[in-house]
């Protein structure tokens, strides 16, 4: 997993390390990353971050025609499925702010500007849901599992664990790759509750769980990030932490591991079982995309991807647009 994060691809194929990481983006979306070289700055990007003070501004193409003007969906919700980052729209959940602007429309689909004010997770795309326009290749919250209304306007007639149990056969029906190792992921924990409660009061990642990524490992990204110098070196654990027992335990894990011939399927391992396909360009990409992120003293933004052209249809894209 390490290796295919966007820090580890930095330092091994650029000689880009000791990065911090200042936000993160869900696995199909494009756009502005932001990455701190320093932990003074860090520190600077994330107050910046929990204060609000962070201007985002994201670009989506969603179903059917969004109205025009400005508008402002403020619907609290909570998380289903802390592992896969799954949420819908619930009174008791969180309170988050998202506006929208209509950019074009085309007959079929509209280019909307997204500006989330809080920092929840898939924050963008849960209120799309609701609004009745989901992100036109939403892979989740596009999904016929959430049932006729597909989750406009909060309904939905499942419970979370019926929710998902859909979402996982829909998925695996279609041999898609974007829920992996779901059979553990039924069911809500009060471990898993606790976690995010946790985990989402560091605001201004939103859009920044993806599927099967979450942003619970924030306050260990000094150390994921501080890449080695051999591409099999190790993250060691600090000194302090360890006990006779970790240490007992780390011994024989590496043992075990040497005596492991490189290419060997463990026997006991779910992922050495399953022999998936390689995933199909289309499923590569998500029409969200991350277009500025502005601070008081700086401001970073990209040109707008080829879906966001108003002349842009979708049975006419080129492989260009599937690289956005």
């Amino acid at each position: 997993f390490r290796h295919n994060t966007v820090i580890f691809i930095l330092g091994k194929e650029h000689g880009i390390s000791e990065l911090h990481t200042v936000h993160r983006l869900d696995r199909l979306t494009s756009g502005v990353l932001l990455f701190a070289r320093t932990l003074e700055t860090s520190k600077k990007l994330d107050h910046l971050v929990r204060d609000r003070q962070l201007e985002k501004e994201y670009v989506c193409r969603v179903e059917g025609e969004f109205p025009e003007g400005e508008l402002v969906c403020e619907e609290p919700f909570l998380i289903v499925s802390f592992k896969v980052g799954l949420c819908r729209v619930d009174p008791k959940g969180k309170e988050c702010r998202t506006v929208f602007q209509r950019l074009s429309f085309n007959g079929k689909t509209s280019v909307v500007r997204c500006f989330p004010l809080t920092g929840r997770t898939h924050q963008i795309r849960v209120h799309l849901q609701f609004l009745g326009f989901p992100i036109l290749n939403d892979p989740i919250y596009g999904s016929s599992a959430w049932g006729p209304h597909r989750g406009k306007g909060g309904l939905v007639d499942k419970s979370n664990e019926e929710l998902l149990k859909a979402l996982v056969e829909e998925h695996r029906s279609q041999e898609s790759l974007l829920l992996l190792d779901m059979d553990d992921c039924v069911g809500i924990t009060k471990e898993s509750e606790k976690l995010f409660e946790v985990t989402d009061k560091l605001e201004g990642f939103s859009e920044s769980v993806k599927s099967g990524e979450s942003c619970q490992e924030r306050k260990g990204d000094g150390v994921d990030n501080k890449l080695g110098n051999t591409e099999n070196e190790s993250i060691k654990e600090p000194q302090n932490r360890l006990t006779a027992e970790s240490t007992v335990d780390s011994t024989q894990t590496h043992e075990s591991t040497q005596k492991t011939p490189p290419g060997t399927r463990d026997r006991l391992c779910s992922e050495c079982k399953m022999v998936r396909p390689d995933p199909t360009k289309k499923e590569l990409i998500m029409y969200l995309h991350a277009l500025r992120y502005k601070g008081a003293d700086f401001e970073y933004k990209t040109r707008l991807p080829d879906w966001a052209e108003e002349s842009w249809e979708e049975n006419t894209q080129s492989p260009s647009d599937r690289r956005h």
